[in-house]
């Protein structure tokens, strides 16, 4: 029987449920607020200062709490063999597939080309060998807007096609104006071809899904007639650096306990991601488009983070929402250096802090508006956090400007936050906070030694052992950075600065980031940092101990951003066992395929140093395959005789002056025009040599070298 026959059944146990996990978040915030407040009390009459460090200390525990009660009900789940309410229990592996029409849609925005078709190569393959290609449609959906990476994504897309037979199963579209950014886009997709479909799986461009797991996903569709959205718990592979080695380790070890939590309490109340998930199209097109905010952007205006809106519109529409973590085959790639994952950060800073309008929407269940809430929190409370610290240093310096007899008893006894008590009360706030941060990692290794086979991926039980050791220690360093750089996103948002949408760097540079973006992005957070210790140090000496671990970090930060981003290092610690996840040592078919066949690429990788910068526009316009796929790509548009003379005027400039003055304005417009292209590819093979620019006379020449390599090995 489908879960969702039993669903009204199971509400007074999933009440229960999430009565367990909630009062547990109560209790533990409930009583470290106590803690906080007696020691204030003890030294003397409660301030107004120490009131509203009371205040921001609630929130900020409470966010704490939650993960650790997450953690905690996902130790019971994990210890008890697992939880039997959970949507992959419906269709286990091996069960018969149960198929219906099925698009996988790939928005990309200026990515690697190679990396894009070439991990859509494993995916296609793999659908391929695990259930046939009948029920499934894959879809390349081009935002992108610079003139090589469109022609590059054709060319590609082109061979690819003709390389699997994909013509009429693979499709490509660019669209011509990159409106609302990823929700634009495939809303786009949805208006012309979701009709022909009754489920559509969201990948993105670093994403690899297994065949197998993309079935099951549809047969758990099949299964469950009132899901409208399944999501997948993504593992993060091919880590390269040593920070994105370490966000995959964490990310392999720690996600199992936090997943099995997760689901313990939301059940058919989860959430969205974004990618790696399948949703069932018809109610999604009719209940999910994204609402305008109020205001103008970046706080209101159109959604930046559009998926945790449209689980909570699906579920409005009472359509459920599950987590499928369970699930194997799912895979995405992480931030190579700790300055572009701030980068990443800064577009879902602003995107979560949107959120805050929808908090109190009408029709929303109370678990969508928690997710919204926690979504906020992940931002919110780095500046909430830095505030308190703050405030709490200026509390300690009044303290010590008490007097004689009071600087003495804070000498003579233990602190925390600065203020004098006895040692049993500083210690006890101090031992939970520190359980609530770290048993978790704790019982996640312990989990994992209780499975041996696992534990041998890892490298062993040393190795497991000092990896998370070090990790630990890695993310000490990394949060007071993640701190000062959340905080400054939230201002930034708050001011009204908005955030470009620019183009996401997945794979590390060989020499990482360089000293000069080091200092430019932590100089600020270095200097802000020392001058914090050495006035602590000064004023108030018996609080700089406590302060020290948010200290090292912001002091430490270029030093260890730089260290963190080093390919070598990363490839090193591979090499000694360090960081190691099962899918390295045991890597699974799909990923060992994509990793070959992306070598093999870049192996390939011609500098064709004077034609590089417009060879995609060279292409399109010399040869004449090409030229003719692109064309056909093209909508047919009707011009005014006025854009016609004017595309007439920046066609001769092109051939007489070559597109190194060109704008990429003037570029993408001439490409997006089907008449000037043919017009330009006529005359280019037509006109004397001397009517033309050196460039196109020299990319005339090497036009048969060039077209005599695979076409794909030229474009990364």
């Amino acid at each position: 029987m489908s879960i969702f026959a039993t669903e009204h059944m199971n509400r007074a146990r999933l009440n229960r449920r999430r009565f367990f996990f909630f009062s547990s978040v109560f209790v533990l915030t409930s009583l470290a607020t106590w803690f906080l407040a007696d020691l204030f009390w003890r030294d003397s009459d409660i301030s107004g200062l120490e009131i509203v460090l009371v205040v921001l200390f609630v929130p900020l525990f409470a966010h704490i709490a939650v993960g650790f009660c997450t953690a905690l009900v996902g130790f019971y789940v994990l210890n008890r063999g697992g939880d039997s309410s959970r949507i992959s229990a419906s269709a286990p592996p091996g069960a018969p597939y149960r198929l219906a029409s099925t698009a996988i849609v790939m928005p990309v925005f200026n990515e690697d080309v190679s990396r894009v078709f070439e991990g859509l190569r494993v995916v296609v393959r793999s659908v391929q060998q695990a259930a046939g290609l009948e029920n499934f449609d894959f879809f390349v959906l081009s935002d992108s807007n610079q003139p090589n990476q469109w022609i590059r994504e054709e060319i590609a897309w082109a061979e690819l096609c003709k390389q699997v037979g994909g013509f009429g199963k693979i499709f490509y579209r660019k669209r011509r104006q990159a409106i609302n950014k990823k929700a634009g886009n495939v809303a786009d997709f949805l208006r012309r071809w979701g009709a022909n479909y009754r489920y559509m799986v969201v990948l993105d461009a670093d994403s690899v899904m297994s065949g197998e797991a993309l079935a099951r996903l549809v047969t758990l569709m099949e299964e469950n007639p009132l899901a409208g959205i399944i999501q997948t718990a993504p593992r993060v592979v091919r880590g390269v650096s040593l920070y994105s080695r370490l966000l995959a380790f964490a990310n392999r070890l720690y996600s199992p306990l936090y997943l099995a939590g997760l689901n313990y309490w939301q059940q058919h109340e989860g959430n969205y991601w974004g990618h790696n998930a399948i949703i069932r199209v018809k109610p999604f097109m009719d209940h999910c488009a994204l609402p305008e905010l109020p205001g103008v952007e970046p706080f209101g205006g159109r959604i930046l983070s559009h998926d945790f809106v449209e689980a909570a519109l699906m579920r409005k529409a009472g359509w459920a929402v599950w987590l499928a973590s369970d699930i194997e085959g799912s895979y995405e790639e992480g931030p190579p250096t700790l300055i572009e994952s701030a980068k990443r950060d800064r577009r879902w800073c602003q995107g979560n802090i949107q959120h805050a309008w929808l908090l109190a929407a009408r029709g929303f269940r109370p678990a969508n508006r928690f997710h919204l809430l926690m979504g906020i929190m992940a931002y919110a409370s780095s500046p909430l956090w830095l505030l308190f610290l703050i405030l709490s240093t200026v509390d300690m310096l009044n303290e010590s400007r008490g007097g004689a007899r009071e600087a003495l008893a804070f000498a003579d006894t233990t602190s925390l936050f600065g203020y004098s008590v006895a040692i049993p009360e500083a210690l006890t706030l101090f031992v939970l906070t520190m359980l609530l941060l770290f048993l978790p990692k704790f019982a996640s290794v312990v989990v994992m030694l209780g499975r041996p086979e696992e534990v041998a991926l890892f490298g062993g039980r040393w190795r497991l052992g000092l990896s998370a050791v070090l990790e630990t220690l890695g993310s000490m360093l990394l949060a007071p950075v993640n701190m000062i750089f959340n905080t400054k996103f939230v201002i930034f948002t708050l001011l009204g600065q908005g955030v470009a949408w620019v183009t996401q760097k997945r794979t590390a540079d060989e020499d990482g980031t360089d000293w000069r973006e080091a200092i430019l992005t932590h100089g600020v957070m270095t200097v802000f940092g020392i001058v914090w210790g050495v006035s602590s140090l000064i004023l108030i000496p018996a609080y700089f101990a406590w302060l020290s671990p948010v200290l090292a970090g912001l002091v430490l930060s270029i030093p260890l951003s730089i260290f963190l981003s080093k390919a070598a290092f990363g490839r090193r610690a591979r090499e000694l066992g360090i960081f190691l996840t099962p899918e390295e040592t045991r890597p699974p078919i799909d990923l060992d395929l994509l990793e070959r066949n992306l070598e093999e690429c870049y192996r390939h990788l011609l500098p064709f140093e004077p034609l590089r910068a417009d060879y995609g526009l060279m292409q399109a316009v010399l040869d004449p395959y090409i030229n003719a796929m692109h064309v056909a790509l093209l909508r047919q548009r009707r011009t005014s005789p006025v854009a016609r003379e004017w595309f007439s005027r920046l066609q001769a400039r092109l051939l007489r002056e070559g597109p190194g003055r060109f704008t990429t304005r003037e570029k993408m417009a001439l490409l997006m025009d089907p008449q000037s292209m043919i017009q330009l590819h006529r005359e280019l093979w037509t006109l004397p040599p001397d009517a033309l620019a050196e460039w196109w006379r020299l990319a005339m020449r090497q036009y048969n070298v060039l077209a005599a390599v695979p076409t794909t090995a030229l474009y990364r």
